[in-house]
């Protein structure tokens, strides 16, 4: 197996079933199972998803002085994340709220507390970056010295542009040009998605980019083959909530990429982990083992011959 460091945001979910979005006004709604709060990010459930398929992982981010960090590591979850590196720099935990409704449709309010004003101690991380073998990135501003060190130790970085917008790519400049792969999500990018993943490598020269389209699938970018090609999605479970899948796809990919897959088929592994994923309530819940991952490939798309292999 691998070593990662992921290095970002954790915070605080609550997530809500609603009939329809926008919602219509209610005085009180009480509907059992339709509300779920639980510890999120994208560095959370990145460094979760890739501990389940079993690599090692140093999670390095920032929580509330207060936190109770058993929150983190439920008493019911067969996988757990070291709270070593997560320090409590903060006046108070970021939270999100997700409400969705079965249209798949979702809408988000965060609250990032004082996130940007966190530095982390950086004298514990050159030894971790030293002995990993990818630096995962959030573009949150306490990761950014994070970039420094990879580049120091020759490791490929891997980043998840939350929430890209156009007028705030300066903002991520950094990020974007040290990265040899880069995670999008298409809810906030307008005009042609092909264009736009041509005009960010033709910009940044990424060797990998990964453009999640929700319900329609993905558009993968790989530089060592010249291609940038659309892939419809997988279905295995029944769809119960789709908030966290783009996580749970970079993770299963990045697993897959870094251990020696090919590009091509490391995505169709990871969009087999993500749609598996979606059958669950929660951002952190519902991850394959590799062993359950390698099951639902054979299932799928049937185990590989010698001769299947030689041609």
């Amino acid at each position: 197996m691998s070593r990662f460091l992921v290095a970002g945001i954790t915070q605080i979910e609550t997530i809500v079933m609603v009939d329809s979005i926008p919602v219509m006004f209610s005085p009180l709604t009480s509907i059992p199972d339709t509300i779920h709060t639980s510890a999120g990010g994208d560095a959370y459930n990145e460094s979760l998803a890739l501990k389940w398929l079993g690599n090692e992982v140093d999670f390095l981010s920032v929580i509330g002085r207060n936190q109770d960090r058993s929150v983190l590591n439920p008493m019911d979850r067969e996988v757990t994340l070291s709270t070593e590196y997560i320090l409590p720099l903060l006046g108070s935990t970021p939270t999100q709220v997700i409400l969705y409704d079965r249209d798949r449709k979702q809408q988000i309010f965060e609250d990032i507390k004082n996130l940007r004003e966190a530095e982390y101690d950086m004298s514990m991380v050159p030894p971790l970056v030293a002995s990993c073998d990818m630096v995962v990135l959030s573009t949150a501003n306490f990761c950014r010295p994070f970039i420094e060190q990879a580049i120091k130790f020759k490791k490929p970085i891997a980043v998840n542009i939350h929430d890209y917008r156009e007028y705030k790519e300066r903002f991520s400049e950094d990020f974007l040009k040290a990265a040899s792969i880069l995670y999008f999500s298409d809810d906030t990018i307008s005009g042609d998605p092909f264009d736009f993943v041509k005009n960010m490598a033709l910009k940044y020269d990424p060797d990998i980019i990964i453009l999640g389209q929700g319900a329609e699938g993905l558009i993968l970018y790989d530089k060592s083959k010249n291609t940038n090609v659309h892939y419809n999605t997988v279905s295995t479970n029944e769809v119960v909530n789709t908030a966290g899948a783009g996580n749970a796809l970079l993770a299963c990919f990045l697993h897959c990429y870094v251990s020696g897959t090919d590009a091509a088929e490391a995505i169709k592994k990871a969009m087999l982990f993500a749609s598996y994923k979606i059958g669950y309530m929660g951002t952190s819940n519902g991850f394959l083992s590799e062993d359950q991952l390698d099951q639902w490939w054979n299932l799928i798309w049937g185990q590989k011959t010698p001769e299947d292999i030689m041609n």
